[in-house]
């Protein structure tokens, strides 16, 4: 892949995202674990960057009056900081063989739809000043627009197993990770539990081809792994989608089950849907404003 390439994903990416309000990556408000970062919250807070005054109020601490000011007045004046965190957004696309996967019912594969999806969502970090870089790729986080034409790079090129590795990262950072995830269920658990652990508020996207939900397919079908030498002829394929619909349900769920102990968010998106809504839903869990 180009480098001509790279940067139109990273395009789209950000032309998906300008639909939507700036993304503001909050992570979970603990006082004591705020980190000063490179730029405010625009709200009051412990930063050191000025940001306005204020009347003076009752209950307000004597210490943060400011006498020059006050001077000048009439009234007190109280000087207010900008909220400052070191807040970042990590986002990962399965380079899984699988994710190559587009039947007659899409247009796209589900790799090309994954990567959009995590390119969309940093650029509204991006637009927002946040920090945002690739889970496992060797580029610091970074909120210039640089940065994701790097993530762009790095999805194209990189290739590997379909589930995350654990990298260090900041406390209560926040992840996106879109890829398949048809893997087995402890594998799952094996791979996100290290990043749940390390305080990383993770939202989990199961991008799917339509084909894998509905199993279209009817007579003498031979089912072949993409990413293995496994086969499977079925002489009609029609009366497999019973079994088959269980099996996802059932893993579904498990996958849900596990979002829910380690405190993640669980979505799905199939390829013939467009990325908007996805974007939208990411960015109320991400912003918080789901649970406001």
């Amino acid at each position: 892949m180009t480098q001509a390439q790279a940067l139109a994903l990273s395009d789209r990416a950000a032309a998906v995202s300008r639909v939507l309000p700036p993304l503001l990556v909050e992570a979970e408000r603990i006082a004591a674990t705020v980190i000063l970062g490179e730029h405010g919250r625009k709200r009051a807070g412990p930063g050191e960057s000025f940001w306005q005054y204020r009347p003076y109020s009752f209950g307000d601490s004597t210490q943060r009056i400011d006498w020059h000011k006050s001077a000048r007045s009439d009234r007190v004046f109280i000087r207010e900081n900008e909220w400052e965190a070191a807040n970042t957004l990590w986002v990962w696309a399965s380079p899984s063989v699988s994710m190559d996967f587009c039947s007659h019912l899409a247009k796209v594969t589900k790799r090309e739809r994954a990567q959009l999806i995590a390119l969309a969502a940093a650029a509204l970090a991006v637009r927002a000043q946040e920090r945002v870089s690739a889970l496992g790729s060797p580029h610091a986080p970074d909120h210039a627009r640089s940065q994701l034409v790097r993530i762009a790079d790095w999805f194209v090129k990189r290739e590997g197993t379909a589930l995350p590795s654990f990298t260090r990262m900041p406390r209560f950072s926040s992840a996106v990770l879109a890829g398949d995830f048809f893997d087995s269920l402890d594998g799952i658990t094996r791979a996100l539990s290290p990043i749940a652990q390390a305080g990383v508020k993770g939202h989990l996207v199961q991008v799917v081809d339509p084909a894998e939900e509905t199993l279209p397919y009817a007579g003498r079908v031979e089912f072949q792994e993409m990413a293995g030498p496994l086969k499977f002829l079925s002489s009609k394929a029609e009366t497999l989608r019973g079994v088959y619909a269980e099996k996802l349900a059932s893993h579904r769920a498990g996958l849900r089950d596990l979002c829910n102990r380690i405190g993640w968010s669980f979505s799905i998106h199939r390829t013939d849907e467009p990325p908007t809504p996805m974007l939208l839903k990411l960015h109320a869990l991400i912003s918080g404003e789901a649970a406001r």
